[in-house]
């Protein structure tokens, strides 16, 4: 039986060895070199674009426990990554163009994967795997978004994400606007002296560079969201923009003084567990340095962790909770999977990690077999149960971080009790994943 994979970066790749190592005929699909996106320009396969690090090889990381995991299944990506790593501290960092030659040679030279050089144009009716990326050529684009509807979207501005547990709640509080719906809302007030110094560090802060394809363009197709302005451009309008906007105390009472901030930031829940939050309306393009130096001036935020910093970029992704099921299958289809950043996955490795699950998903069912669902304790399980669980209305890419697994019982305290705690979360969860393949 053959089956398609579309598109040959990381997902891509990491699909196709997947179903060919379990006999599978594989039609790999790869438009390049015949034709590039606007970022790239090299003509192997899981080309890295943006940077050469695949982020901590500490297993008691979020990103390193997630290689871990795929190591145990089998990950073509991680073994040519340990193959042309070059040093790069507590990261695992390799030569690009000596990683994509690595990932080419291998995934080319399996008997069971044919590769052909050609661009997609169709969608495919049943048996495939969609992993064309983050810039999906507009053929392709076009007839995914007439099949999906208006679940596609093609300009990701989102704002950052913090851990819950990183929350000052001596500070914070939780309360809707004029207490209307309840308190949905966690709350960091501001008094006009903390408002002047945020507001000036946010005015004076250092943005990321933008491509040119990351610019929105309504003469290009792009789909900007409503409301999309990075914070510190609209701050930059003048100094109560942002008071007026975004951080309108109106409605809000701060118990510490029982009185209206002058000023507030809302926070957001990101998750129905409710251990990440998104702080409303902070959309930007801020570098992530400069993201974490100036959101820690929020009060409530001083020791806030990042789950994911605010990005502004061209991405082609689905709304996936209402399109994909935590197998990364499209609802509806016949055996049609997605993988890849275009499944709202962020990050080079979780992009990887959805192509092993899309790919073993698919053979199972090509087999007889029913799907395994990764344990919610595993990184993996947690990234694929975000992308078709969490909220429909508020759906955002998201990278793997330690806030979205389950919380342990113990509590560990004392200057290492993270590190402690993630060390038990990655125990747990490379427990629980090899119990789970044992079946």
């Amino acid at each position: 039986m053959k089956v398609k994979v579309i598109g040959a970066g990381l997902a891509g790749c990491e699909a196709a060895m997947q179903l060919a190592q379990r006999g599978f005929s594989v039609e790999l699909y790869e438009m390049k070199p015949n034709k590039y996106s606007p970022a790239h320009k090299y003509e192997g396969f899981a080309e890295l674009v943006c940077s050469n690090s695949l982020k901590s090889a500490r297993v008691d990381s979020a990103c390193g426990l997630l290689k871990e995991e795929m190591r145990r299944l089998g990950s073509v990506i991680c073994a040519a990554a340990e193959k042309t790593s070059v040093p790069a501290g507590g990261a695992l960092a390799v030569n690009r163009t000596a990683f994509s030659d690595e990932v080419t040679r291998v995934v080319r030279s399996h008997p069971k994967i044919t590769v052909k050089y050609e661009e997609v144009t169709e969608f495919p009716d049943k048996n495939a795997i969609i992993c064309t990326g983050p810039l999906t050529s507009d053929g392709l684009a076009d007839k995914i978004r007439g099949r999906c509807g208006d679940y596609l979207s093609f300009y990701d501005a989102a704002a950052p994400i913090v851990t819950a547990e990183s929350i000052d709640f001596s500070i914070a509080f939780e309360q809707s606007r004029y207490d209307h719906g309840g308190a949905d809302y966690v709350n960091c007030p501001m008094n006009r002296e903390e408002y002047e110094i945020f507001y000036n560090s946010l005015v004076n802060a250092e943005t990321a560079p933008l491509h040119e394809f990351d610019v929105p363009s309504e003469a290009k197709g792009l789909k900007v969201y409503e409301g999309c302005m990075p914070v510190e451009v609209l701050a930059k309008r003048g100094y109560d923009s942002v008071r007026y906007g975004c951080m309108k105390p109106v409605g809000l009472t701060d118990p510490r003084t029982g009185t209206r901030p002058f000023a507030a930031v809302q926070l957001r829940k990101e998750n129905a567990e409710g251990t990440l939050y998104n702080i409303v309306g902070f959309q930007t393009n801020l570098k992530f340095g400069e993201q974490k130096r100036v959101f820690s001036l929020i009060p409530g935020l001083a020791n806030a962790e990042f789950a994911r910093y605010g990005v502004m970029h061209r991405n082609t992704f689905l709304n996936s909770p209402r399109l994909l099921d935590e197998h990364f299958m499209l609802k509806g289809s016949e055996n049609v999977f997605f993988g890849g950043q275009i499944t709202g996955v962020e990050g080079y490795v979780e992009s990887a990690a959805s192509g092993i699950m899309a790919g073993r998903a698919l053979a199972d069912i090509l087999d007889g077999k029913e799907p395994l669902t990764f344990p919610g304790t595993t990184m993996l399980g947690a990234l694929s149960d975000y992308v078709a669980h969490a909220w429909e209305c508020n759906f955002q890419p998201m990278g793997s971080n330690m806030g979205i697994l389950p919380p342990l019982d113990e509590e560990f305290r004392g200057k290492d009790g993270k590190q402690r705690k993630y060390a038990a979360l990655a125990e747990r969860a490379l427990g629980d994943l090899d119990k789970a393949l044992k079946r």
